[in-house]
């Protein structure tokens, strides 16, 4: 098992306000899966991304990363974990407008004290695993939305990490761009990657093998397998 969430709180502070965000949550990820978290916007499922990514720490409950407590971990152990655990990917790229695909993509390599050889070997291998082996030199101003998401998907498994997070991946793209993105994913579960996406969207959730629904920080399993958003 990767993930394990045992009775996981998370509250938020609106002024002198307590405002709970994530409500009991049990969930557990083999390695492996691959796994859809539907949600509408407000349900609380960036703030589960967010702490299954350590990003951020239970307001109570318990949270196992393989086996292991993150709770009370040091911000610089959770980046070390994010770093060389833990690839994400976001609706928005957030790639560095001043800086080429391939490094781009070696920035984790380059946070990782990884040396420039090796770092752009590996960039370069990852971009050819997201077929954008001729695209290496190009800026993100030079590419497609697609291609920018294909980048950022590149420069998340360039450290060879054992979890993958998604957060709305296709949600900026168009439908053959999408279509692209998920057949990424698909063929990096089916290498040993394990996949957890967070979406809104029925045709996208369907791409994994489970799916997972949450509403006003409650998680839920679907009801007999229904993506009805």
């Amino acid at each position: 098992m990767i993930v394990q969430l045992k009775d996981v709180c998370k509250d938020y502070m609106r002024g002198s306000v307590v405002v709970p965000v994530l409500h009991h949550i049990d969930f557990e990820l083999d390695e492996g899966e691959y796994v859809a978290v539907m949600g509408p916007s407000g349900s609380g499922k960036s703030t589960l991304m967010n702490l299954i990514g350590c990003l951020d720490v239970p307001t109570s409950g318990t949270y196992l990363l393989e086996g292991r407590d993150i709770s009370s971990l040091s911000e610089n152990q959770l980046a070390e974990i994010r770093n060389k655990k833990i690839g994400f990917v976001f609706q928005r790229f957030h790639l560095l407008p001043y800086q080429n695909a391939v490094e781009n993509v070696a920035l984790p390599l380059l946070y990782a004290g990884v040396s420039v050889k090796e770092r752009r070997a590996r960039a370069q291998e990852a971009l050819e695993k997201v077929g954008l082996g001729d695209r290496l030199e190009f800026m993100p101003n030079q590419l497609s939305g697609g291609q920018c998401q294909r980048v950022a998907i590149a420069r998340a498994i360039v450290s060879n990490p054992k979890l993958l997070l998604a957060d709305e991946p296709t949600g900026t793209l168009d439908t053959a761009s999408g279509e692209q993105v998920m057949e990424i994913f698909e063929t990096l579960n089916r290498d040993g990657v394990t996949v957890l996406m967070i979406t809104h969207e029925p045709s996208i959730a369907a791409c994994a093998r489970r799916v997972l629904k949450i509403r006003d920080g409650v998680l839920h399993p679907m009801e007999g397998g229904a993506l009805d958003g």
